[in-house]
């Protein structure tokens, strides 16, 4: 294995989790496609490290369970540079974000914000 090509969301809200991915994380737009036979838009976003990012929309998903903490995938992590910035961004875009607090393990700094659908992000800092 080389590497994480992309990591996929289901969004029961499209524009809400488009604006939030691509505008309000800044995540460039690779492609974006409507696929009809589906009722689904599906939209690639880049990260920095070339990973992708993949949305999709369906009619009608089922709710995500956050909580309790339930089996498989836990939550997006991003690594970032300057953790209080985009923390202070996030906040002044209307996103309500969690206090940085300290991975006494790594001993890294880190917050935690609810995205689009209950999605918990992790902000870490690189």
């Amino acid at each position: 294995m080389d590497g994480v090509h992309h990591i996929a969301i289901i969004t029961a809200d499209y524009p809400q989790a488009r604006d939030f991915y691509h505008r309000i994380l800044g995540l460039p737009i690779i492609s974006e496609v409507w696929r009809a036979e589906r009722e689904s838009w599906k939209l690639n976003l880049a990260l920095p490290d070339g990973c992708q990012l993949e949305l999709f929309s369906f009619p009608s998903p089922p709710a995500r369970v956050s909580r309790p903490e339930a089996c498989g995938l836990r939550h997006l992590a991003l690594r970032v540079s300057h953790l209080g910035q985009v923390r202070q961004t996030l906040i002044e875009q209307g996103v309500p974000c969690e206090d940085i607090r300290l991975d006494e393990i790594t001993d890294r700094h880190f917050f935690f914000c609810q995205g689009p659908d209950d999605l918990p992000i992790e902000f870490y800092a690189d």
